[in-house]
């Protein structure tokens, strides 16, 4: 495995620019674009490469890891009005507030 492979590289068609940019979350913003898909993460892939000569030259610790394995778990803190008012709508819905949060949250992400 490759250095660049442990983080998460993201090509994404942008309206707004009319072409695919490239990106690496939580650490490179938008950094390369192009007309091709494979392209663009193929020159995203270099840019990854040479950002990780860079950090080893000045002795620097790489950021983080992002292309990892999620658990599906994670600790969410409301506030406790905000906990009631989920927790009442999951209750009129007839679901946990589990599956209550976790379908609101898929149709946020699904955009």
């Amino acid at each position: 495995m490759k250095e660049r492979d442990k983080y998460l590289k993201i090509v994404e068609w942008s309206e707004e620019d009319q072409c695919y940019v490239g990106s690496v979350p939580g650490w490179i913003g938008k950094c390369c674009h192009g007309n091709g898909e494979m392209k663009v993460y193929q020159e995203l892939c270099e840019i990854v490469d040479e950002w990780i000569k860079i950090y080893d030259k000045e002795g620097r610790p790489l950021p983080r890891p992002t292309n990892k394995n999620y658990s599906g778990k994670f600790v969410l803190r409301t506030g406790s009005d905000l906990h009631k008012a989920l927790a009442v709508k999951a209750l009129s819905k007839g679901e946990s507030l589990n599956r209550f949060v976790v379908k609101a949250l898929e149709r946020i992400v699904s955009g």
